[in-house]
């Protein structure tokens, strides 16, 4: 099923062409919701936001902390549009349900890459609402369609573009299965940051993150597909680094 995206809310660390992704989004009637330094970005650029604490009856507290976690912004992510207890607590709740999010995290791993990062700044940088917002949504991608990363941006809008300002169904499942490997790639980054600050050698549970770096001509045999994956910010010499002198690159 496509669903019109009427509803969106823009909550981002990177800024990287929000601003263009926004105005496109307003021209074709989208209602923008936005927090913070987002909000202020969007609004300096002259697009018309509805700052979150409108939605929510509640304004940013704990040093930005809360912002966006509370029940007329999960509801509106979560409800089965097509069950009718969602639809009626939706009414009841004066709840309007959202459409699309836009939301990467803060760079804890950029953060914590830096030799004078402390460990209360490392803290500070875990990012909690913003993978709340994108788990709901990501759940809920039979109905929301979930934007997690600037280079989504173009074939959103062209997608919304060719469809009357839809999304169709095989899109927005794509955009959530990236978006829960994101937010498992972050958590894994915290836990191992976490890990290394401790005298514990064999922690219990160890999550490997693989980023792709290239795809390749082929597998074990001509026939197969392949793709090369490597540890990312791993600053050592390693296979994963070597130049690729004579041949195929790739």
């Amino acid at each position: 099923m496509d669903v019109k995206i009427k509803t969106a809310l823009i909550s981002v660390s990177d800024k990287s062409g929000v601003v263009e992704f926004a105005r496109e989004l307003a021209r074709m009637g989208v209602r923008i919701i936005s927090t913070g330094g987002t909000a202020a970005a969007l609004t300096d650029a002259g697009i018309e936001v509805v700052p979150v604490d409108a939605v929510t009856g509640f304004p940013e507290m704990m040093d930005g902390r809360v912002k966006t976690l509370h029940p007329r912004i999960h509801g509106a992510l979560l409800a089965l549009r097509d069950a009718p207890e969602h639809a009626r607590a939706l009414k009841e709740h004066d709840i309007e349900p959202i459409d699309l999010v836009c939301v990467n995290l803060y760079p804890f791993e950029k953060t914590v890459a830096r030799p004078d990062c402390t460990f209360a700044e490392a803290i500070e940088n875990i990012d909690i609402g913003g993978p709340s917002m994108v788990r709901s949504a990501a759940k809920n991608h039979r109905y929301v369609t979930v934007v997690t990363d600037p280079a989504q941006y173009d074939c959103v809008i062209a997608e919304m573009r060719a469809n009357g300002g839809a999304v169709n169904p095989d899109l927005r499942e794509d955009l959530a299965r990236v978006a829960f490997g994101m937010t498992a790639a972050y958590d894994a980054a915290i836990a191992a940051y976490l890990n290394q600050r401790t005298d514990v050698r064999f922690p219990e549970r160890v999550s490997l993150v693989l980023q792709k770096s290239c795809d390749l001509r082929y597998g074990e045999n001509p026939h197969q597909s392949a793709a090369f994956y490597e540890l990312p910010r791993v600053p050592e010499t390693c296979l994963g680094k070597a130049h690729v002198l004579p041949g195929g690159t790739a």
